[in-house]
């Protein structure tokens, strides 16, 4: 139901994760029972989470890592590890550096050119380890640099942007066509950007295996005040479920998956991201909790050292535990920033759910409550 916001603008209420809440039903499961295994296309994970592309989560080393964890790391192409040789000095730097030049600095650091050939590097480092391999570009990149990606051997393909639609329109430079682009190219390509029905389904319609839910939601992200844009992931989620959905039908049963990407900071939104849909869920602030990722205490994204119009900032995060006690624990807190997993696992035994698609029926509640 819209509310009327003034005499002349109409709106519908949305809602965050913080809004709603998971309730039991008349059943429930001993833990050891439940499955948290998704797939997709011809990819099985054990678990549904995939690592933010952002580079203090994601290194080659934690892509491996997570990948023998039975989640899928997403390494950016356009990061610090296809720009130097050598980035450990620069992410020492980053994480050393004093919050107000922080912005300045970072965007000097990744002003350098991606080199070509450490893309390759980068993405042959992860193949040799035995897991599946992804990687993220830009559209603005993608029609660059996609051929060396895939020449590398890379399994899945990630376009992942501010935002990404499937009408693009530009007078300064040719569009990347994403429909033919899909059809062309020979792996799964998951695609970003997708906050409501209508856009989520024009992205289904061009052949993505699977779509990104979210917009300025995420702990590292300025967008929502620097251009008042934001999507309220329980809402946002729930209704790209519903464009998979009536896709399934109008598709004749080609099924996309849909990715919470933002806005999931603790285990309690992951669960509540899956119950409202999602598949899986693209971790980034979660992940940069663990003692060992890269960025060492800190977190940030693409957005935070753009040229001309940052729209994040590099922000400090608690180290926790370890990426393996992030996911799978024992936690040393009560807060829902370790064990995810666990913390999934006795969500879905408590509701009585044996698999993640039968948890997308969970019942929810609105909360009347704010979340401690």
């Amino acid at each position: 139901m819209d509310i009327e916001i003034g005499r002349g603008k109409r709106a519908r209420r949305a809602y965050t994760f913080d809004d709603i809440a998971v309730v039991p039903s008349r059943r429930t499961r001993n833990p050891s029972d439940v499955s948290t295994a998704w797939t997709i296309d011809a990819f099985s994970f054990d678990i549904p989470v995939l690592g933010a592309p952002m580079d203090s989560v994601v290194s080659p080393a934690t892509a491996i890592t997570l990948g023998r964890l039975g989640g899928l790391g997403v390494l950016d192409l356009e990061g610090l590890w296809t720009r130097y040789d050598d980035p450990q000095p620069l992410l020492d730097e980053i994480a050393a550096l004093p919050a107000e030049n922080a912005t300045v600095r970072m965007q000097q650091l990744y002003s350098e050119p991606i080199k070509p050939e450490l893309v390759k590097q980068r993405l042959a480092e992860i193949r040799e380890a035995g897991v599946t391999v992804a990687g993220s570009l830009t559209p603005q990149r993608t029609q660059e640099l996609y051929e060396t990606v895939v020449a590398a051997g890379v399994d899945l393909f990630v376009i992942r942007g501010t935002t990404v639609s499937a009408e693009h329109v530009s007078s300064a430079v040719e569009p990347l066509n994403l429909k033919k682009f899909i059809y062309d190219l020979d792996v799964p390509v998951i695609v970003c950007g997708a906050s409501t029905y209508t856009a989520a389904l024009h992205l289904m319609r061009t052949g993505a295996a699977g779509v990104l839910v979210g917009f300025g939601g995420g702990a590292a992200s300025t967008t929502r005040v620097t251009l008042g844009i934001h999507a309220p992931m329980a809402t946002a989620v729930s209704d790209v479920a519903a464009a998979r959905r009536d896709y399934l039908d109008e598709s004749g049963g080609r099924y996309v998956h849909v990715i919470a990407d933002g806005g999931v900071g603790t285990s309690g939104d992951m669960v509540k991201a899956l119950a409202m849909g999602a598949d899986a869920v693209m971790l980034g602030v979660a992940l940069s909790r663990a003692t060992d990722a890269p960025g060492q205490g800190f977190h940030w994204g693409a957005e935070a050292h753009h040229p001309e119009l940052p729209r994040g900032r590099r922000v400090e995060v608690d180290r926790v535990a370890d990426l393996e006690r992030i996911l799978f624990g024992p936690a040393p807190v009560a807060d829902g920033t370790a064990n995810l997993i666990g913390a999934l696992r006795k969500s879905m035994a408590t509701t009585g759910y044996s698999d993640l698609k039968e948890f997308q029926r969970v019942e929810v509640v609105l909360a009347p409550y704010e979340l401690g």
